[in-house]
């Protein structure tokens, strides 16, 4: 059990996937906060699968195939349903399609060197990258139902002043791992092109 218990949390993320998704067609608050709770569990996983395979020497083809696929088809998937539901538009669509840019360049220079066994390593800054992406898109799910408690929480570091709402939070620190993104994408790009 505990050797499969990495590939049954990839495997849960993707089975979340599409509840997570359909929360965003029933309107109110109790969806947007099971909604927001899904996604948590989704990235905390996301990390868990990966590291408990190696902890415990389970890792697997089966399990270093699907995991990354599942990431993508997780960030992409919300990226969609945030733009449709009007939590990503006008100019902060940009940063959503750098980052879906990214994803598939590097997926694909990945499937390309991986023939040749070559491994493009994952660098620190890529691991600030998902942190602000994973943190923006939980702002982001949330939207507007989460303005309350964020005044709650942080008010008091501004003396009981407006604060930011979670929906500009969220896009804001997407904005900002959009650039990391860039930079890292670039930089893997180097390493790639080296071998094509």
């Amino acid at each position: 059990m505990l050797k499969q218990l990495p590939n049954i949390l990839t495997i849960s993320r993707i089975i979340l996937l599409p509840v997570l998704i359909g929360l965003f067609f029933v309107p109110g608050a109790d969806a947007a906060w099971a909604a927001l709770w899904i996604y948590v569990f989704c990235a905390v996983t996301d990390f868990f699968d990966g590291y408990l395979a190696r902890k415990f020497g389970t890792t697997s083809n089966f399990g270093t195939f699907l995991d990354p696929i599942s990431d993508k088809i997780m960030v992409a998937s919300l990226l969609i349903a945030l733009a449709t539901f009007d939590r990503l538009d006008g100019i902060w669509m940009i940063p959503a399609i750098i980052i879906l840019m990214r994803e598939f360049l590097i997926a694909g220079l990945r499937e390309y060197l991986g023939p040749q066994n070559i491994k493009v390593p994952v660098s620190k800054l890529a691991k600030w990258k998902t942190g602000f992406q994973m943190t923006a898109l939980g702002f982001l799910v949330i939207g507007d139902y989460g303005d309350s408690v964020m005044q709650t929480v942080f008010g008091f570091l501004t003396g009981g002043a407006d604060i930011a709402g979670a929906l500009l939070t969220g896009q804001v620190l997407l904005g900002i791992a959009a650039v990391i993104t860039v930079i890292t994408g670039w930089n893997y790009l180097k390493v790639g092109f080296k071998h094509i």
